[in-house]
């Protein structure tokens, strides 16, 4: 009987000694429960998958998964299990059971996989992937390999619900094929939000219709700086090449639907009121100042805020009116964070606004800025969802907190009733060097972060009281791209630390033990490899 799995875990509860699994099974992110059986099952030619009438998609995708290397086209049909050897998916008509939950039940007779929901169901499909030979991976039939599954029992749902993964494709554009296998990797390690961030000074990638020079003019940039960002000694160096690009509506549906059949969430970020000189340049009456501007060519942070006149709220809330047209996700992340303020504070249209609205200063202008967006996604169904910094100056009534400068934020939104999410640079931001050598290793943005110290990180605050711990929502790893120029950078800096992640965000806190787990990685680095993902060596 599958059944809801809760973990709480005091201050060092992390890491408390276990049995570890048994070797053969190198599942990763580490299952709640773990008992081995005795035999195997083998999978033949003919071996039927027999589904709910609900679970035919997934039915379909396991059948997808064992084909390529096997060779076999097994067949799937609904109804009920035949005495011969199968594999059944079912659902469990259990409502103390996890939603993303699962059972599989391997014996030398059957395969039983069973969830409340198709999502635990395709979790599980995961797992059941995991526990065969490693080629099952490979996209062409591999010969001479026989196909069997250990026997085990497993009984496993996830710890926390937000199971994020970030991809900033604005500093360097990505291409749609390889935010699919972006996807594909975060489904593969049961990790179920992607966090779009389709908008910031170099490049504006999502297109608007109402606004189409978003996109002829946002999207593009004339150069990009070569090497580190450095204000002195001066001048910086330039590549001389254009770079842009952007997603029309249409290949963002795709991408949405394509991770939906993943049970993953894409959550759009549109920034605002900072990090916008990319809106300004294509629409400068948005802006702060009446000086042209151009999309910024350097990393670092832009001066360039939006305004805070009706029209410019009205041009905001439009943009979100496309956007939640695209995406059904309940989530829309509107930036929030470094809005430096300085164009703010010198000019006196701005001053102007802050006294007539009534408010004490520039933090309370840029609350009540997002305040507006957030009674507006409210207004749609949604929920806005923002870096720490839209607690500056009154945290807007909906809003979700995503805790990047530490877990400060979270803690405030936690106690005040808020949601959060914990995305703390220390430990989830994957554009940080992976070794104290940085002259052999890849130009990062700086910082260091290797995978132990995301593996051993235990996300629940210890201060945070027990009655505001459901407000912590889980954990997300980020991929700045400002130092990361095509796919091949992202992996090699996403993984293996995203697969630790997963671990973190999946697996119950006194499961985890580093050895058991880089002994699993030693195989699961194995099936990336079959994947071509760039992942770093360990």
């Amino acid at each position: 009987m599958l059944k809801t799995l809760t973990v709480a875990l005091a201050a060092g509860a992390v890491l408390s000694a276990q049995t570890a699994p048994a070797p053969q099974f190198n599942v990763v992110p580490l299952p709640a429960s773990i008992t081995a059986g005795q035999g195997e099952f083998v999978i033949a030619p003919t071996t039927p998958i027999v589904v709910d009438a609900a679970l035919g998609a997934q039915g379909r995708q396991l059948a997808s998964i064992l084909g390529p290397a096997t060779g076999f086209d097994l067949p799937v049909r609904t109804g009920a299990s035949p005495a011969t050897p199968h594999i059944a998916l079912r659902l469990l008509n259990d409502s103390s059971a996890s939603d993303e939950g699962y059972s599989l039940d391997v014996s030398p007779r059957s395969i039983q996989l069973t969830g409340r929901t198709p999502s635990g169901v395709f979790y599980g499909i995961q797992t059941l992937r995991q526990l065969l030979p490693t080629a099952i991976f490979r996209s062409a039939r591999v010969s001479n390999v026989r196909w069997t599954v250990p026997a085990v029992s497993i009984d496993d749902a996830p710890r926390f619900s937000w199971r994020g993964g970030h991809l900033d494709v604005s500093r360097h554009f990505m291409p749609k094929e390889f935010v699919k296998k972006y996807i594909d990797l975060l489904a593969l390690h049961k990790m179920n939000r992607f966090h779009w961030h389709l908008t910031d000074d170099q490049g504006w990638r999502l297109e608007i219709k109402q606004y189409p020079k978003l996109t002829d003019v946002g999207a593009w940039r004339a150069q990009t700086l070569i090497g580190k960002y450095v204000t002195q000694p001066a001048p910086s160096q330039f590549d001389g090449r254009r770079h842009g690009g952007f997603y029309t509506q249409d290949d963002a549906r795709e991408i949405v639907a394509y991770a939906a059949e993943r049970f993953v969430t894409v959550v759009p970020e549109i920034e605002m009121p900072g990090h916008s000189q990319e809106v300004v340049a294509a629409y400068p009456e948005f802006g702060s100042t009446d000086e042209p501007v151009e999309v910024r060519q350097t990393w670092a942070v832009s001066p360039y805020l939006l305004n805070a006149d009706p029209a410019t709220i009205t041009f905001m809330q439009n943009v979100l009116a496309e956007v939640v047209t695209i995406f059904p996700s309940p989530w829309i992340h509107v930036g929030g964070d470094e809005a430096v303020k300085t164009q703010w504070e010198a000019s006196p249209r701005i001053q102007a606004r802050i006294k007539e609205l009534g408010l004490e200063g520039e933090d309370e202008l840029q609350s009540w800025f997002i305040q507006q967006m957030d009674t507006f996604l409210t207004s749609k169904g949604r929920r806005l969802i923002g870096w720490d910094e839209i607690l500056e100056g009154g945290l807007a009534e909906n809003a979700t907190v995503m805790s990047w400068r530490g877990i400060k934020g979270a803690l405030a939104a936690a106690g005040s009733g808020h949601d959060a999410v914990l995305a703390p640079t220390s430990t989830t931001y994957f554009d940080y060097y992976q070794s104290r050598d940085t002259a052999n290793e890849p130009l990062a943005i700086g910082g260091f972060l290797p995978l132990d110290k995301v593996y051993l990180w235990e996300p629940m605050p210890a201060e945070l009281p027990a009655e505001s711990q459901r407000h912590i929502l889980g954990v997300q790893g980020q991929l700045w791209t400002e130092y990361l120029p095509d796919p091949k950078a992202v992996e090699y800096m996403a993984f293996p630390r995203m697969s630790a992640l997963a671990e973190v965000a999946w697996t119950p806190g006194e499961r985890r033990q580093l050895p058991d787990f880089l002994a699993r990685l030693a195989v699961h680095l194995q099936r990336l490899g079959i994947l071509d993902v760039n992942f770093r060596p360990q």
